[in-house]
């Protein structure tokens, strides 16, 4: 299942570089345009503004299933670990509330906004709305797959504290949990190699 979230993960990030792409040559070559040429591309501006919403809502996608968004982790880390289980569990449940009526919100306005056009590319302005649903769906996915791994015990004492104070401090949890599960490893194939000796 990890894999499948990481490739999906790495797509997104490409669709991504690819928005951000297009982006700049837009917005570059309209100015080369309007002071060069004094002409322009109409479309510029609203497919700009469009890339630049649909672009943060998939990188926020990528942040909920890397735990990249910050958070204050004063209080939890120094929780023992039924506490630490169980306002992992909570804030999962009120994320996943949030995404709901995310989804449904996003859903309805893709709806009502589906013969709309939009005033200079005349594409309807669903698309625009349509990023919340995908931004749903994929949220809750995520999360309901974490608060499987929290409620299972599949995740040790450090993994609980999902959130952190700085991106510095997170990067450096994820290499002390990473050690530790390799030294983990290391020590049951030690006592795996002496057993069958």
């Amino acid at each position: 299942m990890t894999r499948i979230f990481s490739w999906y993960c790495r797509g997104l990030e490409g669709l991504m570089a690819l928005m951000l792409a297009i982006m700049v040559i837009m917005v570059f070559g309209n100015v080369v345009l309007r002071y060069g040429f004094n002409s322009g591309i109409t479309i510029s501006e609203e497919v700009s503004r469009w890339l630049f919403v649909w672009m943060t809502f998939l990188g926020a996608i990528v942040a909920v299933r890397e735990h990249g968004h910050l958070g204050t982790d004063m209080l939890i880390a120094k929780l023992p670990t039924w506490g630490k289980k169980l306002c992992a569990v909570l804030s999962h449940v009120l994320m996943l509330y949030a995404s709901y009526l995310l989804l449904t919100g996003s859903w309805q306005q893709t709806l009502i906004n589906w013969d709309v056009s939009a005033p200079t590319t005349g594409a309807s302005v669903a698309i625009f709305y349509f990023v919340g649903v995908v931004f749903g769906v994929s949220a809750i996915v995520f999360l309901l797959y974490d608060l499987w791994r929290i409620v299972s015990g599949r995740l040790s004492d450090a993994e609980l504290v999902m959130v952190h104070e700085s991106e510095e401090q997170g990067d450096i949890d994820k290499i002390n949990a990473e050690l530790a599960r390799r030294d983990a490893e290391e020590a049951a194939q030690r006592r795996n190699n002496k057993a069958g000796r």
